[in-house]
């Protein structure tokens, strides 16, 4: 006898996921396990109880659930994804260009059971696309798998970031960890809050304090709370100097 699906279902309304796992448990053949009310307990519920299939709704405070979805997508066993909508038939486009799984609210129990018999695991570029696409916020954390557990760090924490071969290191508040993602994806994320000032090194521009100059002509980003400074670079200077003083 084959083991049940395991199925996560995520939303913030209670009567939402009281009636998703009520259609869910009626299909058979799938246990639904612990209920998340927000993106970033799901994420730390799935790293714990490893669902086959979340089913998610998309608007929910904090982080929505495209972001949560990208997080889930760094786990070594990434569970697939539908995600829960009551969007409009323009936004739907979208989901289905990108062959992403979804549902519409209010969920029938059929196109739930059909839903789910076909559900699979979104691509990174999926999700690039739907973020595009779909009104959806910048992500609010970054995700560091550490084993089978993600760990999540606001970006509130972050202090810069810094490239190294085919590494990138977060500096934050906490430390410092390796991360899966490059500087200039990170760069075009964050360029509201973040500036380049070497080929190698994105700083938050919130922990600028000063910029300096020595006798040999170098910029120096001394940054507030930490003990260092980083060297900038002179073609990128003038703009971090307009972005500091903006």
């Amino acid at each position: 006898m084959n083991a049940p699906v395991k199925v996560m279902i995520v939303d913030d309304e209670a009567l939402a996921r009281e009636r998703l796992r009520r259609l869910v448990e009626e299909i058979g053949d799938y246990e639904c396990l612990s209920d998340a009310s927000n993106g970033q307990e799901a994420v730390t519920l799935a790293a714990q109880r490893l669902p086959d299939i979340v089913l998610m709704d998309i608007r929910m405070p904090g982080m929505d659930g495209v972001e949560a979805a990208r997080h889930l997508g760094s786990l070594e066993q990434p569970p697939a994804v539908v995600f829960v909508t009551a969007y409009d038939e323009y936004a739907l486009k979208a989901f289905e260009a990108q062959a992403i799984g979804y549902l519409l609210k209010p969920v029938r129990r059929e196109k739930l059971a059909e839903t789910l018999a076909r559900a699979t695991r979104p691509t990174r570029p999926q999700l690039a696309a739907l973020t595009a696409t779909t009104p959806t916020q910048r992500r609010s954390h970054l995700s560091v798998r550490a084993r089978n557990q993600i760990r999540l760090i606001p970006f509130e924490e972050v202090r810069y970031f810094q490239a190294e071969q085919k590494y990138v290191t977060v500096f934050h508040a906490g430390g410092e960890d390796l991360i899966e993602e490059s500087l200039r994806a990170l760069e075009e994320e964050l360029t509201a809050d973040f500036v380049r000032i070497h080929r190698n090194t994105l700083v938050a521009l919130r922990c600028i304090e000063a910029i300096e100059r020595g006798a040999d002509g170098q910029y120096l980003v001394r940054l507030r709370g930490a003990n260092c400074t980083l060297p900038a670079s002179r073609r990128l200077a003038a703009e971090l100097l307009r972005r500091f003083r903006g």
